[in-house]
Parts: structure tokens; sequence; C-alpha cells
């Protein structure tokens, strides 16, 4: 069973969980979510895979997961990246953030997620068992579809979107 690590809110380890646990309970544990522009400054969404036991068929970004123990957030975003997108790319680490939301199926996430961006033109070649779909968005028109359809996006998307887009603004990948 996979395991996340449970984290206080200064990101020190405190223990291990499984992962379904740690979402039903819900315990704190550390996260990260990756966000992958190309040359156009467009965003590289990906919908969910229908069989996901949370947010299934929902819309996200580039990729997102939990690191392993003894793994850093760099090194699990890069090997998610790869194993959900078929895509390895240079990104960099721009800020955390803590939430707390419910995403159904009795579930909640408490998640203190490390948030990357990246550039890349690679076409992806996505894990049917991660990803069902996937696009290139324009900021402007993404950002109108999440205010007309929220509930086509996953939680943890719709809140950090708006810091995410400050901080992609400002690595001039916007």
């Amino acid at each position: 069973m996979e395991q996340v690590v449970l984290v206080d809110e200064n990101d020190n380890p405190i223990g291990q969980m499984e992962k379904q646990a740690a979402h039903i309970e819900p315990h704190l544990h550390r996260a990260f979510s990756v966000f992958i522009f190309n040359s156009k400054g467009e965003l590289l969404l990906q919908q969910r895979a229908l069989s996901k036991y949370h947010s299934p068929g929902l819309w996200t970004n580039t990729c997102c997961s939990h690191p392993r123990d003894g793994e850093t957030t760099l090194q699990a975003a890069s090997r998610r990246l790869m194993e959900e997108m078929g895509m390895d790319c240079a990104m960099h680490e721009v800020y955390t953030f803590i939430y707390k939301a419910p995403v159904g199926q009795g579930l909640t996430e408490h998640e203190l997620d490390h948030v990357f961006i990246g550039q890349s033109d690679e076409v992806p070649k996505i894990n049917r068992d991660e990803v069902e779909s996937w696009k290139y968005m324009r900021i402007d028109a993404l950002k109108t579809d999440l205010q007309l359809h929220p509930e086509c996006y996953t939680e943890w998307f719709k809140i950090t979107f708006e810091e995410m887009t400050h901080h992609a603004e400002l690595l001039g990948k916007i």
C-alpha cells in the first residue's frame, strides 16, 4: 500500500500513513503539484482517469501526487511527470500552500503542497491508468472556464490557480 509522509505545518515529517487512510481521517501530508507551460504560454492540463479513487474525470494541473519517504519533492515531481504524462523537463519549486478540502466519496485532501512550474513543448504520452485526456489552454480562457464550470476542476487546482498564475507571470512562462 502506498504511504504518504505526514507533516506538521512547517513541513517537518512526523510519520507515515497509508494514502487512502490519510484522506479519510484526514491528516496533513506532503504533496506536490506540477504546472507545465508550452512556449506559447499555455498550461498543460490533465483530465484525471475515470478510475481514480477521488476526483475522477476532473481537469487539473499537469500532474500531482505525494513524495515517497526519503524522496525530495523535486525527485517525486519529476518521477510522476514521467509516470503520468510521459514527459521530462526542468522545473522549479515556486511556493507551498496548505489546504483542506473535501474531494468526494467521504475523502478530504489535507495537504502541504509544493508547487513546481516548468516549460516544455514535448507531446504528452499519457498513462491511461492515471490520465483520461490532456489539453493545453491559454490562461485567460482557463480563468473564464473555471468561473463558468468550477465543477469540472479539482479542488486543489481551483484553490491555487490565482497564485500559480502570478508566479508563472513572474517567471515569464505566460
